[in-house]
């Protein structure tokens, strides 16, 4: 049997991981806070397409509440949270059948939604859950764990819808938070789930995880205390990590306890990653080909798990580029006797400075690409290609020749073996990379004068190569030759060539020309031009309206307004204003007029104990409304939705005849029409908030056509802080593979919004995808959206260049 030493440090170990693991989510719980507050601050600001004006008024009133009692709300759930681990030490035996009582309906109402919420989150739990609670199975020989175990999601669920309604807040309130407080818990549960399991193994409990001698020890597990379960020799017993007193193996049979007999058939791993990637098929759109992979449900879920809780992907390359770079300087500072990192090597040897001054390339680039004269080049067979690496190659051996020093034999074979796996880079079009070989030269006097050069990615050089060679990745030999792109890398090529500097100076003036080249050209002409057009419309116009909702909200604080106009202007008037604006201008006949309908409202609803003002308002109330219904129809609004806010525009009027009340002042209504005329200056260029995009309103509002532009409203998850960091990241000019409504097409990424909150991705053929940034950050989370490149092409040669020096050492330096 189990010594009661060893029984006494299981029960020490279990009740170790689950402290570890109430402390790792009690420090969340006020981020948990954040999240929710901020969800229902965008859902009060109208956010989210076709909500109701009750909708929105419930929004605003839970923004408030919880505002007001959001402290309270973490306070309590972070003091249930550590009494229900106390509860668990206090209890002995199988409690999940105490406590049986009659239950009210809110009890059970607030057990469906704290089901709801766990039922999501541990779907985002996934293996990491699973693989947990086997192996708590194992460890306290239960059959499953405890129905109030912490480790269980439904338990903090209860907790926190149960401090929920205990802060007054209600039910329909919760339904509102949902969706941020289960996406909040699901980027937060896994992470904890994975450090409790990686901690229990480390205690020696269950490395592998065996599911079938598991359900033998289910299926014959005896009733009582588990201490002494177990036997205590045998074969198929292994060393404990636990003291040091044999650990029953996970693969025997029988109870999982006890050794002997048959070996039982490869322990099962639950967490073995099942990732694939994807790429996107370029059949049809004039891309070089790449495999069509589409990673499973599965393996998209893992892939998106790892994402929340590890480092962007933009991160990681940026840590394995600095890797291959950290290896080449050791390689050089071991190999080398005269290199040292970072510091100037001085002028090269006069044979070799001449050899670099001559003039005119050692080989005939000039003459294989112009050879039909004029601006544009033709498209150089491969065979073409493979003569200019023969010649680099040998005006590399020649430079090594020439020079005196070994750090400089050394960079001249790096840069030659660098230039070499470029021009072997088949993805990128012919004709450029004979462009890029031109490079070769200019790049090789760079690196003997800054040895920074093998030391920093960001080094401009590097970054002028990886953003040119990352632009032309996606296009093929027919739709490269006479482009826009093709005749600007032609043209920095020769800038850099013909530049007097060799410094970092020059390459850091062409890297700025290109990045604002790519600016401009990208969208140039045809549909992308239209889109990119469209879409900064669509954000200025929503900017615009969010901006004139809280300059109208100061401006009306102290006026007396009927709730129903107020909301109408707030929710209704701001857009058409905005929508207006950027159609016609803040100062144009229309835009004004839509000012002046916003004033005279506000004047007719105003209480009117004078006859006369009473007879003024009906005298105009005809015309105020036909204005209010044509600026409705500027935002494709049905009929019957304008005749609601015209019954409510109707009603408060009526109210103000009756009213005894403090009418609108002359003056005051005259401060108000200025306001209204000048209202744009109060405008910002700060963002606001998220872009919020409806591509049936777009179509309706702007005219666009269906087919012209792909607004992508839809898919992904609740983004990250690091997602959406790397959707701010991202640069023009990359390519990426895009999954979407099951179609992987290859897309171009060409153009952001001013406010960095639209984005615009082509595939050519007219076909062009729109997305917000959250929703960017979503889709890169979920792997919808995947860069077709994960390594820079100058870090990839560098890589390709140290496997060669790996084989032949001696190479470096003869």
């Amino acid at each position: 049997m189990a010594t009661s030493s060893q029984a006494v440090l299981q029960y020490r170990i279990a009740r170790q991981v689950r402290e570890q693991f109430v402390n790792t989510l009690d420090a969340s719980i006020i981020e948990l806070m954040g999240l929710m507050q901020n969800h229902l601050s965008q859902l009060a600001q109208g956010g989210g397409a076709g909500r109701s004006v009750a909708e929105i008024q419930l929004a605003m009133e839970a923004a408030a509440l919880f505002r007001a009692e959001r402290q309270h709300w973490v306070a309590t759930v972070r003091r249930e949270w550590r009494e229900a681990l106390i509860r668990m030490g206090s209890k002995t035996g199988n409690t999940d059948m105490a406590g049986l009582s009659l239950v009210d309906d809110e009890l059970v109402e607030r057990k469906i939604a704290a089901s709801r919420l766990a039922a999501g989150v541990a779907e985002a739990a996934g293996a990491e859950f699973n693989n947990l609670r086997l192996r708590m199975q194992f460890l306290e020989r239960r059959s499953d764990l405890p129905a109030d175990d912490v480790f269980k999601p439904e338990t903090l669920a209860q907790i926190m819808v149960k401090a929920w309604t205990d802060c007054g807040l209600t039910r329909p309130m919760w339904a509102l938070v949902h969706p941020a407080a289960q996406a909040g818990l699901a980027r937060r549960l896994p992470e904890a789930f994975r450090q409790a399991n990686e901690w229990l193994v480390q205690q020696g409990v269950m490395a592998e995880i065996d599911l079938k001698s598991l359900v033998r020890r289910a299926d014959g597990e005896a009733g009582g205390s588990g201490a002494g379960a177990g036997a205590s020799g045998g074969a198929g017993q292994r060393p404990s990590a636990w003291g040091g007193s044999p650990q029953p193996s996970a693969r025997g049979p029988g109870t999982g306890w006890q050794g002997g007999g048959t070996r039982a058939a490869p322990a099962t791993r639950l967490d073995a990653p099942m990732t694939a990637p994807m790429t996107a098929p370029m059949g049809g759109t004039g891309f070089s080909g790449v495999p069509d992979v589409r990673p499973s449900a599965l393996a998209r879920a893992e892939q998106e798990t790892r994402m929340l809780t590890a480092a962007t992907p933009m991160t990681r390359v940026r840590q394995r580029a600095q890797g291959v770079l950290g290896q080449l300087r050791r390689l050089l500072t071991d190999r080398v006797a005269d290199f040292e990192s970072g510091v100037p090597a001085g002028p090269p040897s006069p044979q070799l400075a001449q050899a670099l001054a001559e003039p005119a390339t050692p080989f005939a680039v000039t003459e294989l690409m112009d050879s039909r004269g004029g601006a544009v080049t033709r498209t150089l067979p491969m065979a073409n290609v493979e003569v200019v690496a023969t010649r680099l190659r040998q005006r590399a051996a020649e430079l090594k020749e020439k020079a005196d020093k070994p750090s400089e034999k050394a960079i001249i074979e790096i840069v030659a073996l660098m230039f070499q796996a470029i021009l072997a880079e088949e993805r990128i079009p012919a004709a450029i990379r004979v462009w890029f070989a031109r490079l070769q030269i200019p790049v090789l006097r760079l690196a003997l004068a800054e040895p920074d050069f093998f030391a920093s990615v960001q080094h401009p050089a590097r970054q002028l190569i990886d953003r040119m060679g990352a632009c032309a990745l996606g296009f093929d030999a027919t739709t490269i030759t006479g482009s826009r792109l093709e005749r600007e890398i032609k043209r920095i090529v020769q800038v850099v060539e013909q530049y007097p500097e060799t410094g970092r100076r020059v390459y850091q003036l062409v890297l700025d020309e290109f990045k604002k080249f790519l600016g401009r050209s990208l969208t140039e002409g045809g549909s992308a031009q239209q889109a990119a057009t469209l879409a900064q419309q669509v954000e200025q116009k929503e900017a615009l309206a969010i901006q004139y909702t809280i300059e109208l909200r100061r401006m009306l604080a102290s006026v007396p307004v009927p709730d129903d106009v107020r909301e109408f202007l707030f929710r209704i008037w701001s857009e058409v204003l905005a929508m207006a604006a950027v159609r016609r201008g803040p100062q144009a006949e229309e835009t004004l007029r839509y000012k002046q309908a916003a004033a005279d409202l506000l004047w007719s609803v105003s209480p009117k104990m004078d006859r006369a003002e009473r007879s003024r308002v009906v005298q105009q109330l005809s015309g105020l409304l036909h204005t209010l219904r044509d600026g409705m129809g500027t935002l494709a609004m049905d009929t019957d939705e304008q005749d609601g806010h015209i019954k409510l525009v109707n009603d408060a009027v009526m109210q103000a005849f009756v009213s005894r009340g403090e009418g609108m002042s002359p003056s005051k209504l005259a401060e108000l029409s200025h306001s209204l005329a000048g209202l744009e200056d109060v405008v910002t260029d700060d963002p606001e908030g998220d872009v919020l995009l409806d591509p049936g309103m777009i179509e309706l509002m702007f005219g666009v056509e269906g087919d012209a532009l792909e607004v992508i409203a839809t898919g992904g998850s609740q983004p990250s802080e690091g997602m959406l960091h790397w959707a701010h990241e991202l640069e023009l000019g990359v390519w990426f593979a895009l999954d979407y409504l099951g179609d992987v097409v290859q897309v171009q990424y060409v153009w952001r919004s001013r406010r960095g909150q639209l984005h615009l991705f082509s595939a050519g053929a007219n076909r062009n995808y729109l997305v917000q940034t959250r929703r960017l950050a979503s889709y890169l989370q979920a792997g919808l959206l995947v860069p077709v490149e994960d390594e820079a092409l100058t870090i990839r040669a560098t890589r390709e260049a140290l496997t060669k020096l790996n084989v032949e050492p001696d190479r470096l330096l003869h």
